[in-house]
């Protein structure tokens, strides 16, 4: 387990922490990547990434502890970093894009222009599906990750800053100034308004019904999302707070906070007895002006449990279909091309079955290697569908041109969902235009 936090200075400093009794924190490593203050990170079972000011966002292999290179996509302030499992990842910047990331190739997927000013704050839907943004546009805009577009955009009277969904995905609140709406999700209305002293400047769901509030001051805040009153409050730092973070681990659930005062702090909640102060776990100063946290948790089942797995079981299967029926069709046109040789020792038909049995077998390969590669399995097979059907037409022999004709490896959408479009429990109705974007996204 690894504290790793950004700051002004440019630097992101990593913490390994040990849960002993008792707990300890270890300085692990500092790293200046950066030209310019550290403005987000975000973090999976395998990387860290930070956004800046420099409009850079830089990753980090925390299993080889080395830098991993850099995304250089936006023209902006990165402002939001959000990974859904081991496989994606969503950065959003003051240029107004959100980027979807293959992790695994560390490729743009898609670049999607999401708001007329800046993106403030994005969160990805429990369900990998969905994804809500706000902007300085004064918009609050629902994303369809399956299909990579906009499904519904909501206007707001002022510009949000923040927006999270609960970890069970039924609600979301978003944060304007000091104020905290709390929206459910199969009616799109706000359900309650939690408005605090000072302006907000991180929230983080402990539950799906708790909410750890921190203000620009030393005070941490519990709240209930269903009656909106304030269940605990403490003095946590002798700064302003910049961030929370929140996990479980041994079964106790453990806040994390870092401050501009320069600590981090770890807190172990105790969620029976949540009016009380939770106790004070371990702290380190980092004696620097902290700006963003996450908590690195070296084992994947602590991150996202079966979320990943199911998307890259899905991923394989899709893979593997298309790999076996392209390379079967491929075998298909070259045997053709063999058995018309054999049989009339046609040359062309020899050469003819050759070229395209290889070009199919390529775009098949190509398809294995990225499900967008599909120019040459169409280009290939819509030529084969054209002169073998003009064969069989004037011929009207169903062999070989009219199977050659009929038979066409599966074609993939050059859109690639960015996760599997399982099933998930339908929405109820009273906002039909928000509950049918929701239901197109599912």
């Amino acid at each position: 387990m690894e504290l790793v936090a950004g700051c002004y200075e440019q630097v992101l400093f990593g913490f390994a922490t040990r849960p002993d009794e008792p707990w300890t924190v270890v300085p692990d490593f500092t790293h200046h990547a950066h030209s310019a203050s550290l403005s987000a990170v975000a973090v999976n079972n395998r990387y860290v990434v930070t956004g800046s000011r420099d409009e850079t966002i830089q990753i980090y292999d925390m299993k080889k502890k080395i830098e991993h290179g850099a995304l250089l996509q936006h023209n902006g302030t990165i402002t939001c970093l959000e990974f859904y499992g081991t496989a994606h990842l969503l950065s959003g910047a003051e240029d107004g894009l959100i980027c979807i990331w293959n992790t695994k190739r560390w490729e743009c997927l898609k670049s999607i222009k999401a708001h007329k000013g800046h993106v403030t704050s994005l969160s990805i839907h429990p369900s990998g599906k969905l994804a809500l943004s706000v902007g300085t546009d004064k918009t609050l805009r629902t994303w369809n990750l399956v299909e990579g577009r906009s499904a519904f955009i909501k206007n707001l009277k002022q510009n949000a800053h923040i927006i999270k969904w609960s970890p069970g995905g039924e609600r979301y609140v978003t944060v304007i100034t000091n104020k905290v709406d709390i929206y459910k999700l199969d009616t799109a209305s706000i359900i309650g308004t939690i408005t605090t002293e000072k302006r907000i400047s991180s929230l983080r769901f402990i539950t799906d019904s708790i909410i750890a509030i921190a203000g620009d001051d030393e005070i941490l805040r519990f709240y209930s999302c269903d009656s909106q009153k304030c269940l605990c409050e403490f003095k946590a730092h002798e700064n302003r707070i910049k961030d929370i973070y929140s996990f479980e681990k041994a079964g106790k659930h453990i806040i994390v906070t870092a401050s501009s005062d320069g600590y981090i702090k770890m807190w172990n909640l105790d969620l029976n007895k949540i009016e009380d102060e939770p106790s004070l776990l371990c702290e380190v100063n980092t004696k620097a002006r902290l700006t963003c946290l996450a908590v690195w948790l070296n084992q994947a089942s602590e991150v996202k449990k079966n979320s990943d797995r199911d998307v890259t079981s899905s991923s394989q299967v899709l893979s593997m279909a298309v790999d076996w029926l392209g390379f079967g069709y491929a075998a298909l046109v070259a045997s053709g091309g063999i058995i018309g040789y054999a049989k009339a020792g046609s040359v062309p038909s020899l050469a003819a079955g050759l070229v395209f049995g290889s070009l199919a077998g390529l775009g098949a390969y190509q398809l294995s290697q990225n499900p967008n590669n599909v120019w040459i399995s169409l280009i290939t097979s819509g030529t084969l569908t054209a002169i073998m059907g003009t064969r069989f037409y004037n011929s009207g022999k169903f062999m070989p041109a009219g199977l050659i004709a009929g038979v066409r490896p599966p074609r993939m959408k050059a859109q690639t969902p960015l996760l599997n479009s399982n099933e998930i429990p339908e929405i109820s109705a009273e906002s039909r235009k928000f509950q049918k974007s929701f239901i197109a996204a599912l």
